[in-house]
């Protein structure tokens, strides 16, 4: 099915948004609907879109899988309070990691952790709710990596084949997949979310397991969210696309006090880029790198090498896996 993707030049957000909320309320009718946000500009752009049309009859979670940012839970429900949306936490932590043991291989992680979501612990939540749909915020780019076979995007199904009501039990509503990331953050202004939800850098949907190479556990994470929090810390100004950050599998030969350090290694990605599809690494100062470099090595445990990404995409891709 080809999507008619309407471009940045193009959009008039709050026709958008008027028409994305009839056509919620008209697919949905009476029914229940639930959402998972996560805090990225897509999920809160689809939260809103959802509580507009909907009100009361949209539940709307934030799955805590162990796999997020420093603090994020607790900050994202304190935040959509703020804006009278009602978001319950659903720690799902041992179903995640419990889905990640001994994988290595990146497409096999993607496909544990979409069947961990869709299946195990959505599909656990719709029946326990009653909801008929699911609201995700597919974008136009999640589609045509996952089609052109350049990384499984989790959250799409229908393109390739999948019927989300058949194999989950309840059907899935994309309000956003006809628009790429700069059109998404123009919507999400005009619904009033906060500048720091809709200039967010971007955000996988595999989280954090999309930034460690090799087996994902919970102590590799931890050190993975220590460094995503200095880069975006340091990075945040840099006007870039999107700036991470990523464990590498291998530990390499460091030097502390003297004697040989066995640690991590630690690789730092900074990108310029409209839309995805294409980007260039940010040419960053070197005192910026010097900083960087500094930081991780001393605040994150076990930390010894800091590398900095100088590949365009392609051949190279933003995240790692």
């Amino acid at each position: 099915m080809k999507i008619k993707e309407i471009k940045l030049e193009e959009l008039n957000p709050q026709k958008f948004i008027e028409e994305k909320v009839k056509e919620i309320s008209s697919n949905v009718g009476n029914d229940l609907a639930i959402n998972a946000l996560s805090g990225g500009v897509d999920s809160s752009v689809v939260t809103m879109l959802g509580h507009k049309a909907l009100g009361e009859r949209l539940k709307t979670c934030f799955i805590n899988n162990g796999l997020m940012r420093e603090g994020e839970p607790e900050r994202i429900v304190t935040m959509f309070k703020n804006l009278g949306i009602n978001v319950e936490i659903i720690d799902s932590k041992d179903a995640f990691f419990n889905a990640l043991r001994n994988i290595t291989d990146p497409e096999e992680k993607r496909e544990a952790i979409t069947k961990a979501f869709y299946k195990d612990v959505f599909g656990k939540l719709v029946k326990n709710s009653g909801a008929k749909y699911l609201f995700q915020g597919t974008i136009l780019t999640d589609v045509d990596e996952t089609v052109a076979g350049i990384k499984r995007q989790h959250n799409v199904f229908e393109q390739l084949g999948i019927d989300p009501e058949e194999t989950f039990g309840y059907r899935i509503i994309e309000p956003l997949v006809q628009l790429r990331k700069p059109a998404v953050r123009e919507v999400a202004k005009a619904l009033g979310l906060h500048e720091e939800i809709y200039n967010r850098p971007p955000f996988p949907g595999p989280a954090l397991a999309a930034r460690v190479i090799g087996e994902v556990r919970p102590e590799r994470v931890d050190t993975v969210r220590k460094a995503t929090r200095i880069v975006e810390e340091e990075l945040r100004d840099s006007g870039a696309f999107q700036y991470l950050a990523i464990l590498h599998e291998d530990k390499v030969t460091g030097i502390r006090d003297e004697k040989r350090d066995f640690g991590f290694q630690i690789e730092v990605r900074c990108w310029e880029s409209k839309d995805a599809r294409t980007g260039r690494p940010t040419r960053l100062p070197y005192d910026t790198l010097d900083r960087l470099a500094e930081r991780i090595t001393t605040e994150v445990p076990d930390v010894v090498s800091v590398t900095y990404n100088i590949t365009t995409k392609p051949p190279s891709t933003i995240e790692a896996i």
